[in-house]
C-alpha cells in the first residue's frame, strides 16, 4: 500500500510530493487515514533548520490532523478500527511505539512517531485520542496543537489568575488560541500584538481586549505600560521567537510576573537580559507544548465545545490540497495564514 506524502529531502527548500510506500504495523504502532492536517509554524522551523542542521533527511512532516483509525498492530488498546481521532505530537494514553521508516523507491524516508502531511500515517498509539465521530475533522486538527499548546501556555505555563494582565506577542497559530484560553481564564486586559491587521482582528474576535500593529505603534511599551500599570504586566508571551522581541516581552513584564517563550529562538541566536530579577520572583521561561496532556485536555475541551463555550472554526483562514502545500507554505511565510488545513 502507498501513500502521497510531502517530503522534506532538503532544508530550505520546496517539499517533495510523491508516494511512498506503508510499511507493516509493529508492535503498538497504528494506521490512520488522515482527513484534514495543520501546517505549522514548526514545520516551517524544520523546514528552515531553526533547531540545527537536520540529521534525519529525508523524513516526512506534520504534527496535528484530525483522522480515522484503520487498522491497529500488536498489543494496541487505546483506539480500534473506526474510531475518530486527535493526532497530537505531545504524547497521551497508550504504547509509545518505535518510529518509523518508510520506503521511497530505493530510498529510506524517515517519520519518527508521528506524521501528518499523508494520506496515510503510521503513529504510535499514544499520540492518539479519541473524539466523537460527528466532530468536525478541522477542529480535531486545532486540538492536536492550537488549542492544547494555546491553552496550556496560558494556564500551565503562565498560571494565569483571573484579572491578570497579558499580553501576547503574536496573534496568530498558537498566539491566537493562547489568546482564546486567556480569555477563558479570565486575564484582563488581555492585548495582543501583531504585524497583520486581520490577525489582530481575528484576535478581538477571541478575546482580545486590546490590540496594536507593531509597525504602526511608534511607542508601543508606552502603549502598552499605560494598560497594564507603568510596573509592567503580569504575564508577557512571545510566539516569534525573535531575540529582539523576546527582550521586549521580558523588559515589559513586571518584576514578579512571568515572560513566557513558545516562540522558538533559532539556534544561532542570542539575547541579552539583565538578570537580577529573577532572583527575587521574576520568571522566564520556554513552553513545551503548553505542558498539554492531550489524553485529559481533548475531552475536556471538546465538552466545553459541546456545550457552547467557544467555536474555534473561525480560526482557519485557508485551506488547499496536500498539492498545493508549498504554496500554503509560502502564504505563511508572507503572514497571510492565520490557520491554514490541508484536506485530504
Amino acid at each position: 500500500m502507498k501513500t502521497t506524502a510531502a517530503i522534506l529531502v532538503e532544508q530550505r527548500q520546496p517539499l517533495v510530493i510523491d508516494e511512498v510506500e506503508i510499511p507493516a504495523l509493529r508492535f503498538g504502532q497504528v494506521l490512520v487515514e488522515i482527513k484534514v492536517t495543520r501546517i505549522c509554524g514548526s514545520q516551517l522551523g524544520e523546514i528552515d533548520g531553526v533547531k540545527g542542521p537536520d540529521r534525519y533527511l529525508p523524513h516526512l512532516l506534520g504534527h496535528e490532523a484530525g483522522g480515522v483509525v484503520l487498522e491497529v498492530g500488536p498489543e494496541v488498546t487505546q483506539v480500534k478500527p473506526g474510531d475518530h481521532v486527535v493526532v497530537h505530537w505531545r504524547q497521551g494514553n497508550g504504547i509509545q511505539a518505535k518510529a518509523t521508516t518508510y520506503k521511497w523507491g530505493d530510498k529510506i524516508v524517515n517519520s519518527g512517531n508521528i506524521t501528518t502531511f499523508q494520506q496515510f500515517s503510521v503513529i504510535s498509539e499514544n499520540r492518539l485520542t479519541v473524539i466523537p465521530n460527528d466532530l468536525d475533522f478541522e477542529v480535531a486538527s486545532l486540538l492536536a496543537d492550537t488549542l492544547t499548546t494555546g491553552f496550556g501556555v496560558v494556564t500551565r505555563d503562565a498560571n494565569i489568575s483571573i484579572g491578570e494582565s497579558i499580553v501576547f506577542f503574536g496573534a496568530g497559530g498558537i498566539g491566537l488560541g493562547a489568546i482564546l484560553g486567556a480569555h477563558l481564564a479570565g486575564a484582563y486586559p488581555v492585548i495582543a500584538i501583531d504585524l497583520h491587521d486581520h490577525k489582530l482582528a481575528k484576535g478581538r474576535e477571541y478575546g482580545a481586549t486590546h490590540t496594536f500593529n507593531a509597525k504602526n505603534t511608534p511607542n508601543l511599551d508606552e502603549e502598552i505600560l499605560k494598560l497594564v500599570g507603568k510596573q509592567g504586566a503580569d504575564v508577557v508571551i512571545d510566539g516569534t521567537g525573535q531575540p529582539a522581541v523576546i527582550e521586549q516581552c521580558y523588559r515589559l513584564t513586571n518584576n514578579k510576573g512571568r515572560t513566557v517563550l513558545f516562540g522558538v529562538m533559532a539556534h544561532d541566536k542570542r539575547i541579552s537580559i539583565h538578570t537580577l530579577p529573577l532572583h527575587f520572583g521574576k520568571v522566564l521561561t520556554g513552553s513545551e507544548g503548553g505542558g498539554s496532556l492531550p489524553s485529559t485536555d481533548i475531552p475536556r475541551f471538546v465538552r466545553m465545545m459541546q456545550a457552547g463555550r467557544f467555536d474555534p472554526r473561525g480560526f482557519v483562514s485557508h485551506r488547499l490540497p496536500l498539492t498545493d502545500i508549498n504554496d500554503g507554505i509560502a502564504r505563511m511565510r508572507s503572514g497571510e495564514v492565520i490557520h491554514a488545513m490541508v484536506h485530504f
